[in-house]
């Protein structure tokens, strides 16, 4: 049985920027070039102009969109299921079993619906010996084709072979006197009887006579023709088997029919079920397998509770973020083997050691194209055109305080390789497209938007960048209205947005949120008491973010803070 191998996902945060979204086109690039496979670019969130104009310019297709990463049954189910069907036999049970080294298989109709388990513990208990009821031991329920299909026989007269029926095994051994006398007193009628003898002609005489259901001749001896002819006449089926009487009465039992055997209290989940909550429900069942079936009650996959313990196969690489409140939803419940970011660092526990690379760079494309550049690989023209975007929209062109020697250095040498200039990269990337004229407003505050938690309080600050602030103005109090119902939404301290004139190098800052909150920003307001003029604030991770956490120690310091409603 084999479990489908998950590739490593490189991933940026949600509602990803292009610098989120080209350094993760960019790494697994650079995995692939150093000869690692396996990695993925994926991105968790919407496109934008911007992404569409620097992926469209170098010919890349956007990355494989992943909404939520949380561990589920479809992670860790078996899906090449081994199954036997409606009318397996013990002995094909049992092969299967003995063949797949599996401790139990699922019985499925014809429609693949599971009729129920059957165990390798129920198959041995059958075989059993039960001292007190020697007549069950004896009892096959099967057909007389099953019986010949265990025993690889050889037919000489068959009647009515494909009936299922009860019937009883007994090796003719006796002597001819007491094998009549055996019958009365077991009181098993002939007709369900089979009688497995050697060469005895008398026994076959007699087990004729009295018409018993099977004759079965063992070690492949050869049998009378008028012995056969007598049974033709009487209805008696007549076989020949390549076993000794012992084994060959052992193999007969084998021949019944799971049917009745099988567990059928079938604990089933869907394939798209939380592993958290499986784990939970199945706790509650004393079952070797668990059953996944699809809408239509299919057998989709099986496991068990082993399965449940295994380490979960999916892998991340972070991208342009390190903290869990940004990532993918299910982050924290899966593998992260690799970061790669330029931002602050969070709230980060990981099960094993991992490659961590924190630069304070302007931008994580900086980080990635430093990496081919160590590594003594050069990328194709387009996938440094794609790290030239994610460094020119991160750092606005080399003109955001963000913004260091070593972009500078990497985005001329990303220049030399792509054939393209930067400056004409920028004027492709600013001039595609006003986020706030081809956005609706609650799109325009979720395009690059993040959540943050200081002090006890989450919060989130959003940003765009603009060719002045004149879109901004006339939709500035729908803006504003989204920003409320984004923050009662999430259940925010505030939520605020960061628009960028890229002209000018100004913002304004526009917010939702507490009151005590909004009257220590000592930025001038403008128009009304939620929008703040920042002249020279571009930057919301090196200028704003650390201007707005100030204000949040300082009301936590006087107690303010634990006196909101919207504290957590």
């Amino acid at each position: 049985m084999a479990q489908a191998q998950n590739p490593t996902y490189i991933i940026g945060h949600r509602n990803p920027d292009a610098d989120a979204i080209c350094s993760a086109i960019a790494y697994a690039a650079f995995k692939q070039a150093a000869g690692q496979s396996g990695f993925v670019a994926a991105r968790c969130g919407n496109s934008n102009a911007r992404i569409d104009a620097i992926l469209s310019r170098f010919e890349q297709p956007l990355p494989l969109f992943l909404a939520d990463v949380t561990p589920r049954v479809r992670d860790i189910m078996i899906t090449d299921v081994v199954r036997a069907e409606r009318g397996a036999t013990c002995a094909e049970c049992l092969e299967l079993i003995d063949r797949h080294d599996i401790r139990s298989l699922p019985l499925v109709d014809e429609d693949e619906r599971v009729l129920g388990f059957i165990s390798v513990f129920q198959l041995g208990g059958y075989f059993v010996p039960k001292l007190k009821d020697p007549r069950e031991m004896r009892h096959v329920f099967s057909s007389i084709n099953s019986v010949v299909r265990a025993l690889k026989a050889k037919v000489l007269y068959l009647r009515d072979g494909d009936t299922f029926e009860d019937m009883y095994v007994k090796i003719g051994a006796m002597d001819i006197r007491s094998f009549g006398r055996m019958a009365d007193v077991e009181v098993i009628p002939s007709s369900q009887t089979i009688i497995v003898v050697g060469d005895r002609w008398d026994i076959q005489q007699r087990s004729i006579q009295v018409g018993v259901r099977l004759l079965v001749i063992t070690g492949n001896l050869e049998v009378d023709p008028e012995v056969v002819e007598q049974a033709r006449e009487k209805g008696v089926s007549v076989v020949v088997s390549p076993y000794d009487s012992a084994t060959t009465a052992w193999i007969v039992r084998t021949a019944s029919l799971v049917d009745h055997m099988i567990d059928t209290n079938i604990v089933t989940f869907a394939a798209e079920e939380r592993l958290v909550d499986v784990r939970r429900k199945a706790g509650a069942h004393n079952t070797l397998a668990y059953a996944v079936l699809d809408d239509a009650g299919r057998l989709q996959g099986i496991f068990s509770k082993s399965d449940l313990l295994k380490s979960v196969r999916t892998s991340l690489v972070l991208v342009d973020h390190n903290e869990m409140s940004q990532a993918v939803p299910g982050a924290a419940e899966v593998n992260i083997v690799e970061v790669i970011d330029h931002h602050r660092l969070g709230a980060l526990n990981t099960q094993q050691p991992i490659l961590f690379i924190n630069e304070p760079v302007g931008s994580t494309c900086t980080i990635v194209a430093d990496q081919f550049r160590r590594s003594g690989l050069v990328p194709s023209p387009s996938i440094a055109g794609v790290m030239m975007g994610g460094i020119i929209s991160d750092t606005l062109n080399l003109v955001s305080p963000t913004s260091t020697e070593k972009d500078a250095l990497l985005l001329r040498w990303l220049e030399n390789i792509s054939g393209v200039q930067a400056d004409d990269l920028a004027e492709t990337i600013f001039s595609s497209g006003s986020v706030i004229l081809s956005s609706t407003p609650d799109e325009v505050i979720r395009a690059d938007f993040k959540i943050y938690e200081e002090e006890g309080v989450r919060f989130s600050v959003s940003q765009v960048e603009e060719l002045g602030f004149s879109n901004f103005r006339k939709h500035d109090e729908k803006i504003t209205d989204a920003l409320a119902r984004l923050r009662a939404a999430e259940g925010l301290y505030f939520a605020g947005l960061l628009v960028t004139d890229i002209n000018t190098q100004n913002s304004l800052f526009v917010i939702k949120g507490e009151r005590e909150f909004l009257e220590r920003i000592t930025y001038k307001s403008v128009e009304h008491a939620d929008i703040f003029d920042m002249p020279g604030i571009v930057s919301r991770k090196k200028q704003l973010l650390p201007f707005l956490t100030s204000i949040l120690r300082s009301l936590n310091v006087d107690g303010s803070l634990a006196a909101s409603p919207a504290a957590r």
